[in-house]
């Protein structure tokens, strides 16, 4: 799978994290049904990897299914066994350099423009601006002047209209967790996962 194509076609990238593997899974599926063609389950939800390997097997090996929140080399290890097609991480770690060795590419959480070199000279298919929030658009905007050619993936507090207002910034796509989910991963309702998914699309649509 060619990360930074998915990422630049689709713009979109749901993050799931949850207490309960089953609303997790559910959501996942949900998110897929609706169009949304880039899911990570982050290794901080309860059975991150069953849900990974169940997700797999359902959505077959061509989904861009990823595993997120990965920092060690050996959960790297786990989530590529489970089926992540990817990893996201949310600071330089150990992860980056094992995914290379894994062949998995690697979306690598940087803030700063010393860490947004250090992850791009470790091996980084992509930054994930985390937390997004502190500086928003506007930071995302001066980033791009020194860095032109990375591609750049703001993660933390995107809601709908700031999705727009970070792609007219220059980003590659967005990532969205709780302002998607919602209260799905912990068992809510997914027909209004469905609509907000619809709403996250259109928002991001070209």
């Amino acid at each position: 799978m060619n990360l930074l194509d998915e990422l630049r076609t689709h713009r979109l990238l749901a993050i799931v994290r949850g207490p309960d593997p089953a609303a997790a899974l559910a959501a996942v599926l949900t998110l897929a049904e609706s169009g949304v063609a880039l899911v990570e389950v982050s290794m901080t939800s309860a059975d991150a990897l069953g849900i990974i390997r169940r997700a797999r097997a359902a959505l077959g090996p061509d989904y861009a299914l990823g595993a997120g929140t990965v920092l060690s080399a050996e959960d790297a290890r786990a989530a590529a066994d489970a089926g992540a097609g990817f990893l996201v991480t949310p600071a330089i770690a150990p992860s980056l350099a094992e995914g290379g060795r894994l062949g998995l590419p690697v979306l690598a959480g940087a803030l700063t423009p010393t860490e947004v070199v250090r992850a791009v000279d470790g091996g980084a298919t992509a930054i994930k601006l985390f937390p997004a929030s502190l500086g928003g658009p506007d930071y995302l905007g001066a980033l791009r002047d020194p860095f032109p050619g990375t591609a750049f993936v703001p993660v933390g507090g995107v809601d709908a209209d700031g999705a727009r207002r970070y792609l007219d910034r220059g980003a590659t796509a967005v990532g969205v967790g709780s302002p998607l989910l919602g209260d799905a991963v912990r068992g809510g309702d997914t027909t209004a996962l469905r609509e907000r998914a619809t709403a996250f699309l259109a928002a991001v649509r070209p």
